[in-house]
């Protein structure tokens, strides 16, 4: 049954292939409710309000602001960018549940979390906060669902795969032997929607999503062969020259380049090798596959024509 209640998405105006904005559009789709919080009016907010949801203009790190754009709602998903004020936005929706009484609070985590302990943790500052944020959701006495999802194929499997595959037809990254099983974005979306179309589900329940399969990056190659029907190798590069081609050049704050270059110790140190069904028990499918992924998006693997200098 089709909950009627609004629902209020945060990081709703996130950049394109954001989980937020794609939930957005999937609980428009079935005409549900939804109150999307964005941190200012702009194009983006625009194209929120074409699909049919109510705009509210909000500073998550204001406990004030998210609980004025909360008041009304039944439940709500949390989700905000990746940076040092994520903690202080959770904690800050968290109150603002608890004050409006909602029916339920779906928190996007990281899988990560399901190895971390107080005594260990990951050198992530993101990852860190994050299971500080699912801890303190489980205090607060919110009935709050954790999903777990892995790496997205967005990130390094896409942004930073085409950057090489397009010059030279390699995948570069210092992953070593270290398998891992990214999840798309949109599937993420798919996942968190089922929950907030069902009934509220007991507090501290927790969902793990990752892809349909387990792979080192040799294998990674492989999908990305053939699914642009060209040879595709993987090269385990150094990690300090990969984040010298990959890293520094990006305009990222410290907290998120911490987070990123933890992840890539992380990968080779056989920690992402994740698999679960629950993706499938969700959505009664199974997970996007990288080569259908990579065949998606192949115009950003095309190869990129060689420069000459011109001398003889």
């Amino acid at each position: 049954m089709a909950h009627t209640g609004t629902t209020l998405v945060t990081g709703a105006a996130g950049q394109v292939g954001s989980v937020g904005r794609q939930l957005v559009a999937l609980l428009r789709q079935q005409a549900m409710p939804v109150r999307a919080l964005v941190r200012k009016e702009d194009q983006r907010s625009a194209h929120l309000a074409e699909m049919g949801a109510e705009i509210v203009v909000a500073d998550l790190t204001r406990p004030d602001q998210v609980y004025a754009a909360m008041k009304g709602c039944t439940q709500a998903f949390f989700a905000t960018s990746i940076g040092p004020s994520f903690l202080e936005c959770a904690l800050a929706t968290t109150a603002a549940a608890r004050e409006c009484g909602l029916e339920m609070l779906v928190n996007l985590s990281q899988m990560t979390t399901s190895q971390m302990r107080i005594d260990a943790m990951t050198d992530s500052p993101q990852q860190r906060q994050g299971w500080l944020t699912e801890n303190a959701m489980n205090w607060s006495g919110v009935r709050v669902v954790h999903v777990r999802a892995t790496i997205f194929m967005q990130a390094f499997f896409l942004r930073w795969a085409a950057m090489s595959i397009s010059r030279d037809d390699t995948l570069r990254f210092p992953f070593g032997d270290g398998k891992t099983s990214p999840i798309a974005s949109q599937d993420v979306a798919q996942a968190i929607f089922e929950i907030l179309d069902s009934d509220p589900l007991p507090a501290g329940t927790i969902f793990e999503l990752t892809g349909p399969q387990s792979i080192d990056m040799s294998d990674m190659a492989l999908e990305y062969g053939a699914a642009l029907n060209r040879p595709i190798a993987y090269v385990d590069i150094p990690h300090d020259q990969w984040v010298a081609s990959f890293v520094d050049p990006l305009p990222i704050s410290p907290h998120l380049k911490e987070h990123l270059i933890a992840m890539a110790h992380l990968h080779k140190a056989n920690r992402y090798d994740r698999f679960t069904n629950d993706f499938e028990q969700l959505t009664g499918r199974k997970p996007q596959r990288i080569r259908d992924f990579v065949r998606e998006n192949a115009a950003a693997f095309a190869r990129k024509p060689t420069v000459h200098s011109g001398r003889a």
